[in-house]
């Protein structure tokens, strides 16, 4: 491949090859929730691998597809780049700008011009940019590393049948590195490298009436407040017996054993980010007036990334349309995520939080966990880091490393089970994901094909 050609090819191709591709990715539907679009989806991933020479297969799961595909170039590299077709559904979002599935693009606020769809932050613009990057580099010669493909279609169910395919098909995903292209890049154009994420626990509270002398079957009047149980109360006492009414410190026993401190790489590395990291930048982005905790600086991005968390996403109970209805409900659901860090078990974890509600006196509550993975890490030192870190670099930009994402993925497949050192980034500005009006700049999506095209020649050794 020939660096230059393949950049040139890349920009002069974008508006019309490159942005075409990235629109058929988000105009094709694929919310994994309901299953609406997944097969098609899965199908245009499968065409366009062929299209660029290589070969695709939908592997099927007790759930979505997951999408396999290679192409050989005989070299001596060979990179696993790990996607995500799937999205969240648009019911109920309000306050779209353009069809969610449109791949309109419109000068979307301070931003400029920006494609507006579901999917074009997270992350289906990303891995369309990728593709872009492919037919450039093929374009301008071989490509200097062989690829392999493996795209699921149900990161927002929390992966729940990927470790099944990466298990059963341990040989066909050998490789030496595995990559996730992402836009990298905030608002303000600084890119920031996580050098891996957190991991999940993922699970639901129920309370039900019952033995505890609430109703069994339906909601009854709320006047029977005076002698029946309500569920809804159990399950309100059970999530706040976990946690400290400031929400700073998890109150269940053993919670914070397994938690390490940051290591001698990760402290070198939260010096550098002290120097440039913008609180005010977090703020502004998340649509939040100001942090929970009154610090600053090195003090504030510890908590951030050395800190588990225990989060309720949602809850329902009895009634919550408009007017008034006076019931004790039958049933109450919460559902909450724990992030954990470095070095928690998912498994323990989940135990731990079971014995607390147990010897609590809400042995009661049910607990079903619908999915968890653990964390995972790739040393800075790493070459695939490097080359991402140096193709970002050459086109002049200055990336912020940081120790981990305080989100998390699926990525212990590829760092533990599959033993491939992974990186994810690319430049690019996008946001808003799982909100209305989720974006991506029109420029970013040039920036990330270019910043991929740079980590193809660094890793392949190609310049």
């Amino acid at each position: 491949m020939n660096l230059e050609q393949a950049l040139a090819k890349s920009r002069a191709d974008f508006a019309g090859d490159g942005l075409a591709r990235i629109r058929r990715f988000v105009r094709q539907p694929s919310i994994s929730a309901d299953g609406t679009g997944i097969r098609e989806m899965a199908e245009l991933l499968v065409r366009e691998i062929e299209g660029l020479g290589g070969r695709a297969r939908p592997i099927e799961t007790a759930g979505h597809p997951v999408v396999y595909g290679e192409i050989d170039a005989g070299a001596a590299t060979t990179l696993l780049v790990y996607g995500m077709y799937d999205v969240q559904p648009v019911e109920g979002e309000v306050g779209w700008l353009a069809d969610p599935f449109s791949g309109d693009i419109i000068d979307y606020g301070d931003h400029g011009p920006c494609l507006v769809s579901r999917g074009i932050y997270n992350t289906k613009g990303p891995l369309a940019g990728f593709f872009n990057a492919v037919a450039a580099a093929q374009a301008s010669g071989r490509l200097p590393v062989n690829l392999k493909f493996l795209v699921e279609g149900e990161e927002e169910m929390q992966s729940k049948h990927l470790k099944d395919v990466v298990r059963d098909h341990r040989e066909l995903l050998a490789a030496d590195y595995a990559y996730f292209p992402f836009y990298s890049e905030d608002p303000t154009g600084k890119p920031m490298v996580y050098l891996g994420v957190k991991g999940i626990l993922f699970f639901e509270l129920i309370a039900r009436g019952g033995n505890r002398g609430g109703p069994v079957g339906r909601d009854i009047h709320g006047s029977n407040a005076v002698w029946f149980d309500n569920p809804a109360w159990s399950l309100v006492h059970a999530m706040s017996s976990m946690i400290s009414r400031d929400e700073k410190h998890i109150l269940i026993d053993g919670f914070y054993d397994e938690v390490v401190p940051p290591s001698a790489e990760d402290e070198g590395l939260l010096t550098e980010l002290e120097r440039t990291f913008d609180a005010r930048t977090e703020l502004e982005t998340h649509d939040v007036v100001r942090f929970k905790y009154d610090l600053e600086g090195g003090d504030l991005l510890r908590k951030y990334l050395y800190q588990p968390t225990l989060n309720i996403d949602g809850l329902v109970s009895g009634h919550h349309g408009a007017g008034t209805k006076t019931v004790i409900p039958h049933e109450a659901r919460a559902k909450l995520d724990i992030r954990m860090v470095p070095n928690m078990d998912p498994e323990r974890t989940k135990r731990l939080v079971r014995d607390h509600l147990d010897r609590h006196g809400f042995g009661h509550v049910l607990m079903e966990v619908n999915d968890a993975y653990a964390w995972a890490k790739t040393p800075a030192s790493n070459p695939a880091i490097g080359a991402l870190l140096d193709g970002m670099r050459a086109l002049g930009a200055a990336p912020e490393v940081w120790p981990h994402l305080a989100g998390s993925a699926p990525f212990y497949l590829f760092t533990k089970e599959l033993g491939l050192p992974l990186a994810m980034g690319g430049l690019g500005h996008g946001g808003r994901p799982h909100s209305p009006n989720e974006y991506a700049t029109v420029e970013g999506m040039q920036r990330l094909q270019d910043s991929v095209l740079h980590f193809l020649a660094n890793l392949g050794g190609t310049q």
